[in-house]
């Protein structure tokens, strides 16, 4: 269970998930990567260096939770006086995508608005960012589906602004199924947004070749990383943990990675969520050189590269999206084509899809909505397709089957 303390209220035996807030005069915030509380001496060190709110881990602390933390399992006697708690609603992915389309399709538009200002020399407006993840939050809480599917949709020309939001929609999912409290989920997404805002200071031609890029190339793109440092830089509302995240979004645990080479043991828990999600929406987005790959490939390469990536954080994150994750079109034994819309935690390779089409005769079938992991059933997925493929076009399929 993850519980965010005062820095007062840190013993011994408590696992630190990552600093959350830390005093603002504060001149050089030093990242620190998750651990074990063993002594006074290391509070004592946080104290000094202005920390003042932690994540703690209990799942992984040699103490108890706190008895003010804990869960009120009591029952209350209501008086008469006294209104019934309404019972949390259930939001569809049906319902959910109505207002999550025409909201991404306007982040959209403002982080383009706003790369496009930062690329002219312009002051960042951080309030834009700030809304728009508490959008992307607040949505993902209601259903975490609806957005998830919407970053199937892709535009290699718009790929800069569109990673960005992807990767906070990413996030909030991610952090949601591993169980962070809204308001460092929040804080995540907020980073997600701002892990490549200074790519809007690198030459744009770089980004938008077609080719392969120069090693001179490379490092220019590579400085991306100190401007959007530069960018974000007194910035109100911004954390330790979205500077982290910045900093280290392209740093690998065998210490291959930039600008500074940090091995596993310097690398933060959330450090490494956001190298995960990054790496994923690139390889599944369309970019000016490439034509994006399917899910479950970008998820391969992931599980693949234990040296660069956290293994154990891939396989919640495998579990989290699932092996063929929302938004993606897959064949089943039966011929036919269907869309995923709800993955299966405890079963990732059978989730719930639409069925819409018959892959054998060409045409569009009766909707059916099917349970794979129902018993009963008999269908399985073979394999993930590529709606041009079958000269699909899936904004208009997921509006079709979608909105209410």
């Amino acid at each position: 269970m993850l519980i965010t303390l005062p820095i007062s209220e840190l013993v011994p035996g408590m696992f630190v998930d990552n600093v959350t807030k830390q005093h603002e005069n504060i001149s050089s915030i030093k990242i620190k990567t998750s651990g074990l509380v063993r002594d006074k001496s290391i509070i004592k060190r946080l104290v000094t260096e202005g920390v003042l709110e932690l994540l703690i881990d209990f799942t992984k602390s040699d103490v108890e939770i706190p008895a003010k933390y804990k869960p009120k399992n009591k029952a209350k006697v209501a008086s008469s006086q006294e209104k019934p708690a309404k019972a949390a609603v259930a939001i569809t992915v049906e319902q959910e995508f109505a207002k999550a389309s025409v909201s991404y399709e306007q982040h959209n538009r403002k982080i383009q608005a706003l790369y496009g200002d930062l690329t002219a020399g312009l002051a960042l407006n951080i309030n834009v960012l700030d809304e728009i993840a508490g959008e992307i939050v607040a949505s993902v809480f209601r259903n975490p589906n609806a957005m998830t599917i919407l970053t199937r949709l892709k535009d290699k020309h718009s790929y800069n602004w569109r990673h960005m939001i992807n990767c906070a929609i990413f996030a909030a999912v991610f952090a949601k199924y591993l169980g962070y409290e809204e308001p460092t989920v929040q804080q995540l997404a907020m980073g997600a947004l701002l892990h490549d805002l200074g790519q809007a200071k690198v030459p744009q031609g770089i980004l938008s070749k077609q080719t392969k890029v120069t090693n001179n190339e490379f490092a220019a793109i590579k400085k991306h990383v100190v401007q959007s440092l530069g960018l974000v830089k007194g910035e109100k509302g911004i954390t330790p943990l979205m500077l982290d995240m910045i900093v280290n979004h392209h740093e690998r645990l065998d210490g291959s990675g930039y600008p500074r080479g940090l091995n596993a043991e310097k690398l933060s828990r959330p450090a490494r969520i956001m190298a995960i999600v990054d790496v994923y929406d690139a390889i599944t987005a369309d970019r000016p050189h490439q034509v994006g790959d399917e899910p479950i490939n970008a998820l391969r390469y992931l599980l693949a590269n234990k040296q660069l990536f956290d293994a154990e954080l891939v396989q919640h994150f495998i579990k989290c999206l699932g092996v063929h994750p929302v938004g993606t079109i897959v064949k089943l034994t039966n011929e036919r084509l269907a869309l995923v819309l709800e993955g299966n935690n405890l079963n990732p390779i059978k989730p719930k899809v639409k069925l819409f089409y018959n892959a054998k005769y060409g045409h569009h079938v009766t909707p059916k909505d099917i349970d794979l992991s129902d018993l009963s059933q008999e269908l399985k997925i073979i394999a993930s397709v590529k709606p041009l493929d079958y000269q699909i076009n899936l904004s208009r399929l997921l509006k079709e089957h979608l909105l209410l």
